[in-house]
């Protein structure tokens, strides 16, 4: 019986990237010496799965890479090499070109092999900078070009003996593709044991009963026969003999030498002193790369929410049919039972929303997780000591707020490395412990999500700060005076705007921070700062924690409804006409309190007629923008509920200003007005009217 593979090869991509980060975080335990015996095993098995499942999609150029690496991994394993800085470079450098290989695999195009070359040149260096030694002595038969192991080469060949396990068909192997791929060794005389077979009305189909010897002749190592069997090797009873002239005693080479042996190409300059590991593919992490995971991908989904949503359907179903009998043989004496019926089937949906939006839920670690390389890069790039902190892991949330969440994450992470760790001499000079800590710390409050990025490193110079915004005419002297903390803060903000003395390409050009700022508020969140000079900084994002449901805001303007997002509304006043003044342009700006705050009349910008003719009898509803709040005028403030948001891109097209769209109780249609994109458009209107004036 034949299986088709393809079906199962979007599985072992998606698990081949679960294997990788539990290399990478496996590597890095490893570089910090804070890793016991358990995690060299995972990593070595993670790399034997990926190595065993490349070989059955016939991926071959991931097999061979991946079979360097478990050759390095297996002796740091079982004791025979020493792990040293070097090896856990290499193999962390190994880590990227896989993913960059496994991307190829997953869009169908040949893998990129340059690095893939390099790397391979350092992983062999350091098998044979050791293990050369090694090899000689138990062999005494070396070469300039090739290390070769004769005694696991049989010169006429081998006998083997094959008989799966009744189960190994259901692991999704095959035996003919083992015994094609052991076919292409050499030339091969097959025969098959066929005495187990029962008869037809008891075989099952799904199991296998036949046994195979196999004849092989040809210059063929032993290793080389044993990797074809390896995926199987608890599934199957192999025998591997020598026939012919070369009778070897198999207990003459250890396996592991034999397996170096076959790997590592020898140039006699090689050997003459250790081999220098490249540091650029560390200058660009992991997890500055393009991921492979894109939006459409699958959800691993714990069966605890698939039977709660299972029970709800069934609730619903129990729900409507009692409605269904109701509304047959209903008379108003039933009045009251209707309403009970209604007010369940309330319920019901309520929770079966709910149900079905923490399927899409998954902790913030799929996140966080690029962070242990990033830090562990960069850091040993800037000759900084920074531990990294990860606290709050198992937090859910939204898998699309999350993919949307992650390069501003990276962003302030980078900046917390590079602006706010001190150098080690700096940290001890000042009295700190030599190296920083950067925590990451995420949880839960009320609808929200709240993200925390701290580092105990130098601080924001407060006065610089406002230095450089009154130079670059952000603020003026005599408001500086009385400026809050917060407000000098929230100057870095600004675009362009930098501290930077010298530009590096971590951070420094005054580009990124407005950008993240920006990056967040269209998830509908907010980023906030605070700082204390010389003891360290922290950015705090609040973030929704699903963008299918928001908390929204009804309003009209003229007869029709819309709405805007809670997460954006500051403040609700009722308009007096004497606080509002006229600038060039022929814009408004409204007093409140002590700011000035620009107006935006949206039954102008929408062209609706207003329902009132007076403004004092219309209301202003103050929200946050990029840089400042805006005033923005409605004729009424209805109520605040969640609503469902339906895309208007998919389902019409794109439109400046609004964000989607939503279908309310009474059955209409209100659109979900995009705040960022409404400033955008005012300041594009109002741009010629100011240089006419």
């Amino acid at each position: 019986m034949s299986i088709d593979l393809s079906q199962f090869k979007q599985t072992f991509l998606e698990e081949s990237d679960e294997g990788l980060d539990v290399l990478e975080s496996g590597l890095l335990a490893l570089d910090s010496g804070s890793a016991d015996e358990d995690v060299i095993h995972a990593v070595f098995r993670a790399a034997h799965s990926i190595k065993g499942g490349a070989g059955t999609f016939g991926l071959n150029e991931i097999a061979s890479f991946t079979h360097i690496m478990e050759t390095l991994l297996d002796e740091m394993r079982d004791g025979r090499r020493e792990i040293t800085q070097e090896a856990i470079t290499a193999l962390l450098n190994s880590v990227d070109v896989l993913r960059d290989m496994l991307e190829a695999a997953a869009e169908d195009v040949p893998p990129p092999m340059e690095n893939a070359e390099q790397v391979t040149q350092e992983l062999e260096a350091i098998l044979n900078g050791v293990g050369q030694a090694t090899i000689q002595t138990t062999t005494q038969a070396t070469t300039n070009e090739q290390v070769v192991d004769e005694e696991s080469v049989a010169s006429v060949g081998w006998k083997v003996f094959f008989k799966p396990m009744e189960h190994m068909l259901r692991t999704g192997n095959d035996t003919v593709r083992i015994l094609r791929e052991l076919s292409a060794l050499g030339e091969i005389k097959l025969t098959s044991d066929t005495s187990e077979i029962p008869d037809f009305s008891l075989m099952d189909p799904e199991l296998s009963y036949i046994s195979w010897n196999a004849e092989l002749t040809g210059e063929i190592s032993k290793e080389q026969i044993t990797e074809i069997f390896e995926w199987v090797d608890e599934d199957c009873e192999l025998v591997i003999e020598p026939f012919g002239e070369a009778k070897v005693e198999e207990t003459a080479v250890p396996e592991a030498v034999a397996v170096a042996a076959e790997t590592v190409q020898v140039a006699p300059e090689t050997t003459a002193q250790p081999a220098t590991v490249q540091s650029e593919p560390a200058a660009q992490p992991v997890a500055a790369k393009k991921e492979r995971k894109k939006e459409g991908g699958s959800i691993r989904v714990g069966t605890d929410k698939v039977d709660e949503l299972i029970n709800m359907v069934g609730e619903l179903v129990i729900t409507q049919s009692m409605l269904s009998q109701m509304g047959s043989d209903f008379s108003m004496q039933r009045l009251e039972d209707m309403r009970e019926g209604l007010s369940q089937l309330e319920r019901n949906t309520r929770e079966l929303q709910e149900s079905v939006m923490r399927i899409r839920m998954l902790p913030i670690s799929f996140s966080f997780q690029r962070f242990p390389r990033l830090v562990h890069d960069l850091s040993s790039k800037m000759g900084k000591k920074i531990e990294l902190k990860l606290s709050g892991e198992q937090t859910e949330l939204d898998k699309t707020v999350m993919e949307k969440i992650g390069d501003p994450l990276v962003h302030l992470v980078r900046n917390s490395l590079d602006h706010g760790i001190e150098k080690p001499e700096v940290r001890v000079e000042a009295g700190k412990p030599e190296t920083g800590t950067i925590h990451l710390n995420a949880y839960h409050q009320g609808g929200h999500i709240m993200i925390e990025i701290t580092d105990d490193g130098a601080g924001l110079p407060k006065d610089k700060l406002l230095a450089k915004a009154i130079k670059q005419g952000l603020t003026t002297e005599s408001e500086g005076e009385n400026m809050p903390d917060d407000k000098i803060y929230d100057f870095i903000f600004h675009p362009g705007f930098s501290t930077a003395e010298t530009v590096s390409d971590v951070s420094g050009r005054g580009v990124g921070m407005d950008v993240v700022r920006k990056n967040i508020k269209e998830l509908g969140g907010n980023i906030e700062l605070s700082s204390e000079w010389g003891k360290g900084t922290k950015f705090t994002i609040r973030l929704p924690l699903t963008l299918a449901i928001l908390d929204g805001q009804l309003l009209r303007i003229g007869d029709e409804v819309y709405i805007i997002p809670l997460v954006s509304i500051i403040e609700s006043v009722e308009i007096d006409p004497s606080q509002i003044s006229s600038i060039a342009g022929g814009n408004e700006v409204y007093k409140l309190r002590d700011e000035y705050i620009p107006l935006l009349h949206l039954d102008k910008m929408f062209r609706r007629p207003p329902r009132h003719n007076a403004l004092e009898d219309s209301l202003m509803v103050v929200v946050e923008g990029d840089t400042h709040n805006l005033g923005i005028i409605v004729d009424d403030l209805l109520t605040q509920q969640q609503v469902v948001i339906k895309s208007l891109e998919s389902n019409y097209k794109r439109v400046e200003g609004i964000s989607g769209a939503t279908i309310l109780g009474d059955g209409t249609v209100a659109l979900i007005l995009d705040m960022m994109g409404l400033i955008a458009m005012s300041q594009a209107v109002d741009a010629p009217h100011a240089k006419a004036s």
